[in-house]
């Protein structure tokens, strides 16, 4: 019987159900196919000592804490990190808040109050490049002496160059980051090993899309989000369903030129979606933003727009 999927954040004992976890350490933001190397060896080392195996990661990003705002556009925030770590398989993920008294403490700090003695971790595993403690003062070779003093087994992975969908010389977040702000959902998703995706509330619009003829489900996206603005093949996961749609991002410059939304059409829904949290992942860029002359042109692109996502997600 699977264990049920749990998130705690800065747990001062083990969660329930993960005590004596073994944990992949790190940032993870993307959660992308380096990632899963990381994750792999934690999740077979604790099929070995028969242990529910751990995301432990940490909150805020770094970036953001040491610019003393957000700056990092995001590719998994908390929410969406935790749905990935679950469909990778993992037991949990634990959340440590990070800020500037976390990032201060020393290096032995994190191995013994935190590792061993709150969150009793029976193993950790961590990639080649994983540092820690104040001035980065800790490493793979000081976690591995760590773990032979606190009886505690650690595994550094090394730098992992292929995997089953060939090279990983360009994966990373930097680069997954940069191919969305150019608009490349596809590359990003070659490089995740899975769809960008975001997850979010519906929230009420102006209604307009209704009137065009192409209702809208509407999210507000983190201001740190720097996804292209323009239009995308998508879908959309709501209560469990995934359904295929068109959406665009931006600031629809024909109407208002107003702040950022994510504005998600439906394909064959009629349903009250206000409220609901859905997540929607992005499988092709069809085109920028555009501001056009008239309704007349927006309605006959918008309908060019919705086969073209046909096409694209009839064929992923």
């Amino acid at each position: 019987m699977s264990r049920p999927f749990t998130v705690a954040h800065d747990p001062q004992a083990p969660p329930p159900g993960l005590e004596g976890a073994v944990a992949a350490l790190g940032n993870f933001d993307g959660l992308h196919r380096g990632h899963r190397g990381v994750i792999a060896r934690a999740q077979a080392l604790a099929r070995k000592l028969a242990r529910p195996c751990v995301l432990l990661t940490f909150e805020p990003h770094p970036a953001d804490v040491f610019a003393g705002r957000s700056v990092i556009f995001r590719l998994t925030p908390p929410d969406a990190k935790a749905a990935q770590a679950a469909r990778l398989g993992l037991d949990g993920m634990i959340v440590l808040t990070f800020d500037k008294e976390f990032a201060q403490s020393p290096a032995r700090v994190f191995t013994e109050d935190i590792l061993h003695k709150r969150l009793g971790l029976a193993a950790v595993v961590a990639g080649y490049d994983f540092r820690f403690g104040a001035g980065r003062e800790g490493g793979p070779e000081f976690l591995v002496s760590e773990g032979a003093r606190l009886g505690m087994i650690v595994e550094i992975v090394d730098r992992i160059t292929k995997d089953e969908e060939g090279s990983l010389e360009a994966v990373s977040s930097t680069a997954t980051r940069e191919a969305l702000e150019r608009g490349d959902a596809a590359l990003a998703r070659r490089l995740l090993g899975h769809p960008y995706f975001v997850r979010g509330l519906v929230i009420h619009g102006d209604k307009r899309g209704r009137l065009l003829g192409f209702p809208t489900a509407n999210i507000a996206l983190d201001p740190a989000n720097r996804l292209r603005h323009g239009v995308y093949a998508v879908t959309i996961e709501i209560d469990g369903a995934t359904l295929a749609g068109v959406a665009s991002f931006g600031r629809r410059p024909t109407f208002d030129n107003g702040a950022p939304l994510l504005e998600v059409f439906v394909f064959d829904f009629d349903g009250d979606l206000y409220g609901k949290e859905v997540e929607v992942a992005f499988y092709g860029f069809l085109r920028g933003e555009e501001k056009f002359d008239n309704i007349d042109a927006l309605i006959a692109r918008m309908h060019e727009d919705t086969a073209k996502a046909r096409e694209i997600l009839s064929a992923r």
